[in-house]
Formats: C-alpha cells, sequence, structure tokens
C-alpha cells in the first residue's frame, strides 16, 4: 500500500531522481523551455517553482538555497540575474506545460514545459493593450465627444462676441476688402 507516499517516483531511485530534477531545472532556466514527457514536466513544477520563488527575493541566504539544489552557479547566477526580474510581479504559475502528442517509440505522452513569461507569442505586449470594445460603449463615446465638441464651440463663440478687440479687428478686415 502506498499511504501517504505522493511522490512520483518516476522508475528512478531518490538521488537518481534528485539528479535528474536537478538537470532538467537547470536546462529549464537556461533554455526557457524544454521537451519531456508529461509526468516528469508535472515532477518539474514542483521541483522549480518554488525555486522560482525564492529567487524573486536576491538574498544570500536563497542564493545558497538554490544553489543546494541546482547545483550549478552559472544556472543560479542566470535566475536571479535574468528570470526573476521577469516574474517578479507574478504570484505564482511559473511555468506552463502544453502537451506536443506521443513518442513514436514507446507512445509515451510528450509535453513542452515553459517559463511563461519567456514566450513571446502569449505575452505578446501590443494584444495586452488592444482590448475590444462592445458597439454600445463605441455609440456612446460618439455622443458624448459630439456633445463636447459643441460645448466648446459655444464657449469660444460667446468669447470672441464678449471682447473689445473683436468689433475692430472686424472693420479692419473691411477695409482690406474694399481696398481691394
Amino acid at each position: 500500500m502506498r499511504h501517504g507516499n505522493k511522490v512520483n517516483n518516476l522508475g528512478r531511485t531518490a538521488s537518481h531522481r534528485k539528479a535528474m530534477l536537478s538537470n532538467m531545472a537547470s536546462s529549464l532556466i537556461l533554455h526557457k523551455r524544454i521537451n519531456t514527457t508529461v509526468a516528469k514536466a508535472k515532477a518539474l513544477r514542483g521541483y522549480v517553482e518554488p525555486l522560482l520563488t525564492k529567487s524573486k527575493t536576491d538574498s544570500t541566504h536563497n542564493r545558497r538555497t538554490v544553489f543546494s539544489y541546482l547545483q550549478n552557479k552559472e544556472i543560479v547566477s542566470e535566475l536571479f540575474r535574468e528570470v526573476a526580474p521577469k516574474i517578479a510581479n507574478r504570484n505564482g504559475g511559473y511555468t506552463r506545460i502544453i502537451r506536443t502528442g506521443y513518442r513514436l517509440g514507446d507512445n509515451a505522452e510528450m509535453c513542452m514545459i515553459e517559463l511563461v513569461d519567456f514566450n513571446e507569442i502569449y505575452t505578446n505586449e501590443k494584444a495586452k493593450k488592444n482590448t475590444r470594445r462592445s458597439r454600445k460603449t463605441a455609440t456612446a463615446k460618439a455622443e458624448t465627444t459630439e456633445v463636447v465638441e459643441d460645448a466648446v464651440v459655444e464657449e469660444v463663440v460667446d468669447t470672441v462676441e464678449e471682447t473689445p478687440e473683436a468689433p475692430a479687428a472686424e472693420e479692419a478686415s473691411e477695409e482690406t476688402s474694399e481696398e481691394k
């Protein structure tokens, strides 16, 4: 019976599993996406997301903790230097698993696991800025702009009539037209 044993052993010993997840996490941080089986990707997600959360606060303690998992100081420095600023405002869910089909040799279900903030297709800045508007709001905006423009035109006409210089300017324009 496997009561209380929620770890997916992936058919490996504990040391082999730990080394494999460490290598996969290093590859994920370095390349921002890797292809693997769904079972390994799910295990990797549970392994790498706490490391990404720790990388959001750059301290000596967090660097040493992450290094104890990854065992590669170049990867740790890249994690804290490049990845952490991009995920700083995200509260979790740093990885995305996209299923890609079945492997030809053994029919294992394959997927691509990637860091969410490093995919340019899904995180397009223009797509965030261009929001769709319904027709009701578009017509309401058009009506309000017409009302505002009418009010501005009325105010301009009122101010022109009230100024004492306006009649003098009109007389000067009439004199120039008579001379022509």
